[in-house]
């Protein structure tokens, strides 16, 4: 039976409040609670109370002093949809916000397993002696693949406004050049994927080694495709699509009746919704506004 959107808001809060809390503790702030990192990993952010009210502009004002005084990233989460007034708070508040295009998993539009062009897609297994090797390569992928803007691709380099040639896109010898994370990283990786509670794939190639990447994070029946990066010499050949349904269809196998995943912009998630993603909402992800210089 399909879901009604309405029920899809509530599993989504409750996955949202789910994932970071085994690797995290937490303080209520106001209508917010912060996730605060304990260990090696990425930093968390803040996310309105579940069933809470609406933050207000001080709330937001006092996780942010928070935040600072732990070092951490100005980071805020929320569904849009859920709590509609936050977005104009924030906006008050000195906080920039990202509208990305929130998509679930129409499964009968998920389109077929195909191969993948010079290239191969591959699980990650955290009980392979290469497990770290795919980490680091995998980190570095995503690393270049969000760093660069969506134009930079394999094709012939182009010009900038002075006519000056620009930048090469980031390759595999800059792949190759990222530094190694730290144990505790690939420790924590390790005891990630090793809990089921999250998985992660590569497409291959024999010629340029790992060349895109993306994961998955599981809860309750709910996943979330996450991370899909490409390096950016290697775009424009269909990897992220392909990977993104792969790792959908996996987490069906898996068990999950909920997939959904949040897009950086417009145009990717059009590249979404021809694999079988459709948008409900928007996810609104805060920062600190920068200052023009």
């Amino acid at each position: 039976m399909a879901l009604e959107d309405t029920d899809v808001f509530t599993r989504l809060e409750r996955f949202y409040d789910s994932v970071p809390r085994d690797a995290t503790v937490t303080e209520d702030i106001g209508e917010f609670v912060l996730f605060i990192r304990e260990g090696a990993g990425w930093p968390y952010y803040a996310r309105p109370r579940v069933g809470g009210e609406t933050p207000s502009a001080a709330d937001v004002t006092a996780v942010r002093a928070r935040q600072r005084e732990l070092g951490v990233p100005e980071a805020f989460e929320w569904v849009h949809e859920t709590t509609p007034d936050l977005l104009a708070i924030a906006r008050s508040a000195g906080l920039e916000v990202l509208l990305a295009p929130l998509m679930v998993l129409d499964r009968a539009a998920l389109v077929p397993d195909l191969p993948v062009v010079g290239a191969a897609i591959r699980f990650l297994d955290p009980a392979l002696p290469g497990f770290a090797a795919d980490i680091a390569a995998s980190r570095a992928v995503a690393h270049l693949g969000f760093g660069a803007p969506t134009s930079a691709t394999g094709a012939a380099p182009t010009t900038d406004r002075a006519g000056d040639l620009a930048k090469e896109p980031a390759d595999p010898a800059q792949r190759d050049a990222f530094p190694d994370p730290a144990e505790d990283v690939i420790a924590d990786q390790t005891r990630r994927h090793a809990s089921g509670r999250f998985f992660s794939a590569v497409v291959e190639s024999p010629a340029e080694g790992i060349i895109a990447s993306g994961s998955v994070q599981r809860v309750g029946g709910v996943a979330e495709v996450a991370g899909v990066a490409t390096l950016p010499s290697a775009r424009r050949r269909g990897y992220a699509s392909q990977l993104t349904a792969s790792l959908a269809r996996r987490a069906l196998e898996a068990g999950d009746d909920l997939v959904f995943l949040s897009a950086g912009d417009d145009d990717t998630a059009r590249l979404y919704s021809r694999v079988g993603f459709r948008r409900i909402g928007t996810a609104c992800i805060a920062a600190p506004a920068v200052a023009p210089v």
